[in-house]
C-alpha cells in the first residue's frame, strides 16, 4: 500500500515542494490550503491524480474537523502529517494591530494544533498496523533567534517548538514520531511578499553560507525525518538555516 501524507500550506513554498517530493516517490498527498483558488495552480503544477486538494481555513476549528473527517473516509491510515501552513505579519509589538497578532497565532499555533489533533487517529491507525506514523511541524529559526518587528511570528514559532516536544512525548507510546524543522530565511512567496513590502526585510538576516534557503533545502531534511534512519528521532527541533543561529554576520 502506498504511503499517504497530509500537508498543510500545500499551495506554495515548502508545502508545495514537499508535495512534489512525496508524489515523485509514489505517495498519495492530501494538500490543504486556505482556498480552492490558492490550491488550483498547485494542482495544475503537480499534475498528479495522487494529489488531492482540500481547501481549509485553519482558523476555523469546524472546517479543520470536517476536512479531516473527509480525508479519514478516503484514507483511514495516514503515514505523515507535514504542518507547513503559516502566516507572517510584521510590526513592532507596541504598534501591531490586534487583528494581525490574532491571525499569526491563530494560524501558526492554534491551527497547527487543531490539524495535529484531527490527524492523530489516522496516524495511530497506521502505526497500529505496523506502518510508519510521523509528524513534521514547521517551526523557525525565529523561535531560537527572534528579531524585532517579527515578535508575533517568533512567539508563534516558539510555541510550535514547545508543542513539538510535548506531542512527541504524548505520542511516543503509539509509535508516532514528532519533530520540527526550524528554517532560516527561505525563498517562498510568504517571505518575498513581506520583503517586497518592507524594503528587503528578511526574517533571520544574512546566512553565513551567503544565500537564503530554497524550499528543497528544507525538504531534503524532511526526507530524513520520513526515513527509516530517523526511527529513533522524536521531540527534536532541527535548524535548517545555513548557520544563521551560529553567529551574527554584520552587513558589509
Amino acid at each position: 500500500m502506498p504511503n499517504t501524507a497530509i500537508i498543510t500550506g500545500a499551495a506554495s513554498g515548502i508545502g508545495l515542494e514537499a508535495a512534489r517530493d512525496l508524489l515523485a516517490k509514489g505517495w498519495t498527498v492530501y494538500g490543504l490550503d486556505v482556498s480552492d483558488s490558492a490550491l488550483a495552480p498547485a494542482a495544475r503544477a503537480l499534475a498528479s491524480d495522487r494529489f488531492h486538494p482540500r481547501p481549509c481555513d485553519l482558523r476555523d476549528a469546524g472546517a479543520v474537523a470536517s476536512v479531516m473527517r473527509g480525508i479519514q473516509e478516503d484514507a483511514p491510515q495516514v503515514n505523515a502529517l507535514i504542518a507547513s501552513a503559516g502566516v507572517l505579519k510584521l510590526g513592532r509589538l507596541r504598534d501591531m494591530a490586534v487583528e494581525d497578532f490574532d491571525m499569526v497565532l491563530n494560524v501558526n499555533v492554534r491551527g497547527l494544533w487543531l490539524t495535529c489533533r484531527e490527524a492523530l487517529p489516522m496516524l495511530e491507525a497506521a502505526t497500529a498496523a505496523g506502518e510508519m506514523g510521523r509528524m513534521i511541524l514547521m517551526s523557525s529559526i525565529s523561535a531560537i533567534r527572534p528579531k524585532i518587528e517579527s515578535g508575533a511570528y517568533s512567539a508563534s514559532k516558539a510555541a510550535v517548538s514547545q508543542l513539538t516536544q510535548v506531542l512527541a512525548a504524548e505520542c511516543a507510546d503509539r509509535g508516532i514520531l514528532v519533530n520540527a524543522l526550524a528554517p532560516g530565511t527561505v525563498d517562498t512567496p510568504m517571505v518575498n511578499d513581506q520583503a517586497g513590502r518592507n524594503g528587503g526585510w528578511a526574517p533571520s538576516g544574512n546566512s553565513p553560507l551567503g544565500r537564503i534557503a530554497q524550499p528543497e533545502d528544507i525538504v531534503r531534511v524532511m526526507r530524513f525525518l520520513l526515513s527509516e534512519d530517523a526511527g529513533y528521532v522524536t521531540g527534536t527541533i532541527i535548524p535548517v538555516d545555513g548557520g544563521t543561529r551560529a553567529a551574527f554576520v554584520p552587513r558589509g
